[in-house]
């Protein structure tokens, strides 16, 4: 039980300590202590672990985790800004630090060493921090955040009716979705011309509603006989509710707006590139691939 409690109330705490670092971030960027106000979208998440606690001995929810979705309340905002500061000012980032080599990161490591062995003053590691290039920093935070969903969910204790083979199979599928977000995001808006700040929104706005597969859980846990309302246990939806789920998922969640974004630059902006174009490819066999999977499901109900 201890355990248990420990392990609620560190999850959610990594979860704040990290938003709360994109927060620090953000009013550096923007210099502007005003954004310091965005910590109050922690709320949500600190009344959910004290209520989770309280109720439920840290468990969480079957089919659904708030906490996760609170925390990506909390930090989601805070990307966004980063993002959009950094598509209208990337010609200001040409005298920073970049982290993209093992050279570059073993010179940020050795000033890093220099500055924190107590002979300087406590305000220049931070300042070392702030000069690193905003791409990097963006990627930081966009790694960081995919990191802590999957571990932090790994942390949180297991809710009642979902088994151990359960949840290592939902770990499995969020390690899938967390690379293939990562891309999307990563490779997608450097492909985006700087001129074309309505569609750094629609990029940015696919990848917010590719995160909402993280707080769901439907997609492994598997529907017991008493789930459902008595007269509802033939129905196509009680006998195949985690594969249409999955469908679902992919078609309106993941692969079937990716495959959009990702033709459209092709199509909109003329950009052609082997990576861009083996994931369109890729995008656009899964979707294929799940509308197929859906109506042999249909046909073997039917038959």
């Amino acid at each position: 039980m201890l355990f248990k409690f420990t392990c609620a109330v560190v999850t959610r705490l990594l979860f704040i300590l990290v938003s709360l670092i994109g927060v620090w971030r953000v009013t550096w960027v923007k210099n502007n202590n005003l954004y310091w106000f965005l910590t109050i979208l922690y709320l949500p998440l600190v009344a959910e672990m004290i209520l989770t606690l309280r109720r439920r001995k840290g468990k969480d929810y079957k089919w659904f985790s708030p906490a996760i979705l609170f925390f990506l309340i909390s930090i989601i905002p805070t990307i966004w800004i980063l993002e959009l500061h950094h598509q209208q000012h990337r010609t200001n980032d040409t005298k920073c630090n970049k982290l993209d080599s093992s050279k570059s990161i073993k010179v940020f490591l050795d000033e890093w060493r220099n500055l924190t062995n107590g002979t300087v003053n406590s305000q220049d590691p931070l300042k070392l921090l702030s000069s690193v290039c905003a791409n990097d920093w963006i990627l930081a935070l966009h790694q960081i955040l995919l990191i802590l969903l999957i571990v932090g969910k790994w942390l949180l204790p297991i809710a009642g009716g979902v088994t151990r083979d359960e949840m290592s199979q939902l770990l499995l599928i969020f390690v899938g979705i967390a690379a293939d977000i990562l891309e999307f995001i990563s490779e997608t808006l450097s492909d985006v011309n700087e001129n074309n700040p309505q569609f750094v929104y629609i990029i940015l706005s696919v990848w917010t509603w590719s995160m909402l597969q993280f707080p769901l859980h439907f997609s492994v846990v598997n529907t017991k006989p008493e789930d459902f309302c008595e007269g509802q246990g033939d129905s196509l939806l009680s006998k195949h509710r985690t594969d249409i789920w999955n469908i679902v998922e992919t078609l309106f969640l993941q692969d079937g707006p990716f495959f959009i974004v990702r033709i459209t630059v092709m199509i909109l902006f003329s950009v052609y590139h082997q990576m861009l174009v083996f994931f369109t490819i890729k995008n656009f066999l899964v979707v294929m691939l799940n509308i197929y999977r859906l109506w042999v499901i249909c046909i073997d109900y039917k038959s």
